[in-house]
């Protein structure tokens, strides 16, 4: 089991409790599922972006990444249906818990000027997006190999009702909300 997971079974779900007098354990807020999104703006000219993104997020996660494709054309972007124009990969369980350790405790503090993450990119339903502007803060990512610095959102769902309970969740879990 993940130390993260540990954690959560040991430190965060009675701090919940105690915080909002949860009546039922499994009223307890508890996360869900971690989506790491990488839009790739020079896929259509540059066939090769896609897979050296995909490759990137695979290194990063452990998971093969999902390529996604344009729902609809926009002329002005020279876009059309079905192009790729990015790459997601979704954890759950043990992957999503090791993860979110790494992102917390060694990737983000790797960010230069680092103040903190914004404690208000909640969307009102308990889920937190955060915007990373370059892989390289991973250090799984090797320098020499990358061929564009992307950035890419990681959106972290939860299971709670309001961003108030989602954010003592996160803040207990570790996640370092700045001022």
């Amino acid at each position: 089991m993940s130390r993260l997971k540990q954690k959560y079974e040991k430190e965060v779900i009675p701090a919940l409790i105690k915080k909002f007098n949860y009546k039922n354990i499994m009223q307890v807020p508890r996360l869900e599922k971690v989506v790491i999104n990488m839009g790739i703006s020079d896929a259509r000219e540059n066939s090769k972006a896609i897979e050296s993104a995909t490759n990137d997020l695979a290194v990063i996660t452990g998971q093969r990444p999902v390529v996604t494709k344009a729902k609809k054309s926009i002329a002005a972007f020279k876009l059309r249906k079905g192009m790729s124009i990015g790459a997601k990969v979704t954890l759950r369980a043990e992957k999503m818990y090791d993860f979110l350790d790494k992102l917390f405790n060694i990737n983000l503090p790797r960010v230069r000027d680092f103040k903190g993450v914004s404690p208000d990119a909640f969307d009102g339903r308990g889920n937190y997006t955060l915007g990373i502007k370059e892989q390289l803060i991973f250090p799984e990512i090797d320098y020499d190999k990358i061929d564009r610095v992307r950035g890419m959102d990681i959106t972290i769902v939860t299971t709670a009702k309001t961003d108030e309970e989602a954010r003592e969740l996160l803040k207990n879990l570790g996640m370092p909300f700045g001022s």
